[in-house]
């Protein structure tokens, strides 16, 4: 009973349609990813709370500091080598490539390890975003859940991306901003049956966040107020500015990384400990995901020396920490320094305009303006910045400074998405064939020939004898044993002048019912004909066939060819 109701629900699942099933197991993926998540906060609070009561890491003995980032360097590198990981793939670039050519299935001790060297990262205050290991952990939770109930593969991707958003909701109390990352960043389309479990997984992992940490914005504080029209132009020099620097901050970062290519994982996560310990000495406002170098600057807002010192020790310690391997994401660190970025110009806008109560909001718009022009995603970082500091006043301004930035960094620069970038130099895939996509969101069960007959070949005569009594869309499979198993073919008549057609043998490999019509089309791709044949999971029997016509079909239907 139990498995005639799984096999219903993996059939309407192969289908990709909204419906009740899908949308509550994205619910439940988006509630595991976000458990997940908070013992990931609340593991990051724990070990800090031992070190830095006043909840900054200036607060903590400067004798202590420098021993933070080197004790966690060496214990992320020995985590990694007892858990047989000689170098990191890790983080949302990794999840975009799980993603797109893996179907979401995440790796379970390569998340252990995100999981594990995520929080040493974060709590001994190398400047990392919590939003990586967020987006890591939440595909991972929503995966299993999927890989559990062995879903097809288009199912688990949906799951996947309804854990990314539950994670990211989770992180940092944004559940629009979620959604519109998944679509625009991870997926990178807008599918209405992936829309509605996405924003149902986002929503619970607010709720569940706002259970734990309580209902507040990650930067209430950051006041925006409305900016009169005289304004505007130094927007658009704003957004320019934040473009050039997308530009210039992406470019170093991958400059580090192909400079420590050839250096083994443990050297570079010690030199990454050693530089954060020196820096983080001097400067300590400077360490940390971001946060405590905005706090530090909205402080004294028109104490530039102070700012620039801190852009420069903030921006020098992410491109160490990322370039060299360490665990964490770039979105909290780009954060802080787009506030910096921003206070900056304000501090020279003072000179036209002295109201310094508009010092905060030239800073939201920085940070909003490098996260469009470093990440390519405007919609997302205009998003965020409105759910971050729960004022909508920022969104006209924001959109002026999204524009430009992005356009200058996109067009003029030709400055690349970070994750893109990333992903080229591994040499991770994450572009993938319109026909794949469309073949790749529909299951196999939703679209298999189940009107077929498996015969055991004895004479041709019999062959043909079968093929005669075949009903209207029905398939003949003849299978041959011999020691080393079985092998099958689709038999068909041939078109041919004459009385006598012959019978044409085309050999058919088999996939599991998980699999998707992008599977079947992989395989008959090269011939270009003949059928694939759809086994059970446990592989004891064979439940349908999907032929290379059905896929033509499919495909004409969809304006997928042209």
């Amino acid at each position: 009973m139990l498995s005639d109701s799984l096999y219903a629900l993996r059939k309407r699942l192969a289908v990709p349609y909204t419906s009740i099933q899908l949308s509550l197991l994205g619910l439940i993926g988006g509630i595991v990813a976000a458990c997940l998540i908070v013992l990931f906060r609340l593991s990051i609070e724990g070990i800090q709370s031992a070190f830095k009561p006043g909840g900054a890491f200036a607060d903590i003995s400067p004798y202590l500091i420098p021993s933070l980032p080197i004790l966690a360097a060496i214990l992320i590198a020995v985590f990694a080598d007892f858990t047989g990981f000689k170098h990191y793939r890790l983080g949302i670039p990794f999840v975009l490539h799980r993603v797109k050519a893996h179907y979401g299935h995440m790796p379970l001790w390569n998340s252990v390890n995100q999981f594990v060297g995520g929080i040493l990262a974060l709590a001994s205050g190398f400047s990392v975003g919590r939003e990586g290991p967020s987006v890591h952990i939440g595909a991972s939770g929503a995966s299993w859940l999927g890989h559990w109930l062995r879903l097809p593969h288009n199912a688990v991707r949906t799951l996947t991306a309804c854990g990314i958003a539950a994670g990211i909701s989770a992180s940092f109390n944004t559940p629009l901003a979620a959604v519109i990352f998944v679509m625009e960043v991870v997926l990178r389309e807008y599918k209405i049956h992936v829309f509605i479990p996405v924003m149902l997984a986002s929503a619970a992992g607010s709720i569940i966040t706002q259970s734990v940490f309580g209902q507040h914005a990650e930067f209430a504080y950051l006041s925006v107020f409305s900016l009169p029209a005289n304004h505007f132009p130094l927007l658009i020099a704003l957004g320019v500015l934040l473009g050039g620097a997308a530009f210039i901050f992406n470019t170093n970062l991958m400059r580090v990384i192909r400079t420590f290519r050839h250096v083994s994982m443990f050297p570079r996560l010690i030199i990454a400990g050693v530089f954060t310990a020196f820096i983080g000495y001097f400067v300590p406002e400077a360490l940390g995901d971001g946060t405590s170098a905005i706090n530090q600057a909205m402080l004294s807002p028109t104490d530039t020396q102070m700012i620039i010192i801190l852009l420069i020790s903030k921006v020098l310690l992410t491109w160490c920490a990322l370039g060299l391997g360490i665990p964490g994401g770039i979105i909290g660190p780009i954060f802080g320094l787009g506030v910096l970025l921003g206070l900056i110009v304000a501090n020279l806008v003072l000179y036209l305009d002295p109201n310094t109560e508009l010092m905060s909001t030239y800073g939201v718009l920085g940070m909003a303006g490098l996260m469009a022009s470093s990440l390519h995603a405007p919609l997302a970082a205009l998003v965020a910045v409105m759910e971050l500091t729960s004022t909508p006043e920022a969104i006209t301004p924001a959109i002026i400074v999204i524009t430009s930035a992005y356009v200058t960094s996109a067009q003029v620069l030709k400055n690349r998405s970070i994750f893109l970038q990333q992903l080229n130099y591994q040499e991770l895939t994450y572009q993938t064939t319109p026909v794949f996509n469309v073949l790749s969101r529909i299951g196999v069960l939703a679209e298999m020939n189940t009107h077929f007959k498996i015969i055991e070949y004895r004479s041709e005569q019999d062959v043909r004898y079968h093929l005669n009594q075949l009903e209207h869309n029905e398939l003949l499979i003849v299978s041959i044993v011999h020691d080393l198993g079985v092998d099958y073919s689709l038999a068909q008549m041939e078109n041919s002048v004459g009385d006598s057609q012959k019978i044409k043998y085309t050999p058919v490999q088999t996939i599991n019912t998980r699999s998707t019509l992008a599977h079947v089309y992989q395989v008959l791709e090269d011939q270009k004909e003949g059928a694939t044949l759809i086994s059970s999971i446990s592989g004891e029997k064979v439940v349908g066939v999907v032929s290379w016509e059905q896929l033509q079909t499919i495909l004409l239907n969809r304006n997928a060819i042209g």
